[in-house]
């Protein structure tokens, strides 16, 4: 003898099975939404630092700057910038610029500060 099922219990059957599809599936979208806004966040975190790596390209450097080197940050109070491989602690006179940090450079050509924490 098999069970009899009603019409009444395979609608009701059918209504749990789609409500637990339906909380799954949003479950699952919520994860997808969130580690797309990580993601998201991560691209905008690389493309600030490309952006200050390329401006640091630019800063004035009368010397080749090569992957593992350190060098020094300073900007005059006209607002240039410019490199160095003296430190702010290697100066034997007070000078009139202003220290903004020591970098290293990498072999990707990006800039690692070293006097600061960093933020990827």
């Amino acid at each position: 003898m098999a069970p009899s099922f009603s019409l009444v219990d395979v609608a009701q059957e059918i209504e749990r099975a789609d409500q637990q599809l339906a909380t799954s599936l949003g479950g699952k979208l919520g994860i997808i939404a969130e580690q797309i806004r990580g993601l998201q966040e991560k691209a905008r975190a690389l493309a600030l630092r490309a952006q200050r790596d390329a401006e640091l390209h630019r800063a004035r450097c009368n010397f080749e700057k090569r992957p593992g080197g350190v060098y020094h940050l300073y900007r005059r109070e006209d607002g240039e910038r410019w490199f160095l491989m003296l430190g702010p602690d290697e100066w034997s006179t007070p000078q009139a610029h202003t220290f903004e940090g020591s970098y290293r450079l990498e072999a990707d050509m990006s800039f690692t500060r070293l006097d600061a924490e960093e933020t990827d």
